[in-house]
Parts: C-alpha cells; structure tokens; sequence
C-alpha cells in the first residue's frame, strides 16, 4: 500500500467518527494525523472518498473558515449543503453560520 493510500484511509477513519450535526476542517484532520501542514492531502482524500464503497460522510469537512470549498465534488449544485442543512448546520453563501457551535475537533474528541 502506497504511503498516501495509508493516510487516505487514516483520514476516513476520522471523518467516519464525526457526530451528525457537526463539522471539522481539512487542517485539523491533518493535525490530528500528526501531519499538520497536509490539509491539502486531507482535500484529496475527500475527493476520493466518493469512490469508496463504505460511507465517508465528507460534506461535514469544511475549510478553516468554514466554507464548504469541496462542494463542486459533490453530484448536483448544492448537494454538499443540502447535506448539512439536513443536520440542522445553517449555510450560507456556501459558509457555515456560527461555525463554533457545530465545530467539532479531533484533537480534543479523539485523544
């Protein structure tokens, strides 16, 4: 196994464990992996989570400000917000509204 396939699949494993109803971002996946500067990495294994046969609820993966940056890798325009609006996660202009209250970190859940 390639060493990218490796942190792809530590990646899901993480995203796999975010509660419903919240989000992380790419930098803190990253972090919590031990490799804080490969946010872009954590990206590209959003990307490829849809070819995954077991789920990887990715849409709950945002930027650090909360903008949903991944959406044009969703099928349909807004799929990856409607997603989220399903969780009860306010959306708009492509951005998480009060971010904070549905930030949910894997340093501190997970350690």
């Amino acid at each position: 196994m390639k060493e990218s396939e490796n942190f792809f699949e530590k990646v899901y494993e993480v995203v796999r464990l975010i509660p419903y109803g919240k989000v992380t971002t790419y930098g803190c996946i990253a972090k919590y992996l031990g490799a804080a500067k490969s946010a872009r990495m954590v990206g590209w294994a959003m990307n490829n989570s849809h070819n995954l046969l077991k789920e990887v609820p990715a849409h709950r993966v945002v930027n650090r400000k909360g903008m949903l940056t991944g959406k044009h890798h969703f099928g349909g325009t807004n799929l990856m917000q409607q997603l989220l609006e399903n969780e009860g996660i306010i959306v708009i202009e492509n951005q998480i509204q009060e971010l904070e209250k549905v930030f949910w970190d894997p340093i501190k859940e997970l350690s």
